[in-house]
């Protein structure tokens, strides 16, 4: 079984590296929750984004301090965020002579989101350390010589290091800045 195992991962990691790549390496330096991103590209339609910064976050269910958790309780948390895209209309966005410079495109996603302790806000969001991770769907584009957007949305699954876990049905990402 580890034999099947590895020669699968042997095959796919030559399939994905072999092909002619449509994605480019992209730095990115986010204002609307301040952080930089580096996406680099593993397939041809296909890249890793990962963000680190410090950004506005709500609090999820089971980690509200407050009487009344609405969900609509801010913080401030240092965080960790890690994507696995798959681009879906590049060839359509070409024939349509629409940019796909700086892999602009509308994408599905693995991604999971990591929080640290929280800086400051209206209530403690989380005390150590939260997890998110679920699917998305996205678009991002590049508009101009630099600016970037970036909106994605999906349900996760969240859990804490201190147990807290449990499944938040909508959640939303939107990024602003510019491409280096």
């Amino acid at each position: 079984m580890k034999k099947i195992l590895l020669l699968s991962f042997i095959l796919l990691t030559i399939t994905l590296f072999s092909q002619e790549k449509r994605t480019q390496r992209v730095w990115r330096v986010n204002f609307l929750n301040p952080g930089i991103e580096y996406e680099m590209p593993i397939g041809n339609n296909s890249t890793l984004s990962i963000g680190a910064g410090i950004g506005y976050s709500g609090s999820y269910p089971h980690s509200s301090t407050s009487d009344v958790d609405t969900g609509l309780v801010y913080a401030i948390n240092p965080f960790l965020d890690v994507q696995h895209k798959w681009f879906y209309n590049f060839e359509k966005r070409k024939i349509k002579e629409l940019n796909i410079t700086n892999n602009s495109g509308n994408f599905v996603s693995a991604r999971m989101l990591t929080r640290g302790k929280t800086l400051f806000g209206d209530d403690i969001v989380t005390k150590s350390l939260d997890f998110a991770v679920g699917p998305t769907w996205g678009i991002q584009r590049k508009y101009g010589k630099n600016f970037h957007l970036l909106f994605d949305m999906g349900p996760i699954y969240y859990f804490d290091v201190d147990g807290g876990h449990g499944l938040f049905p909508f959640t939303f990402q939107l990024n602003l800045g510019f491409d280096l």
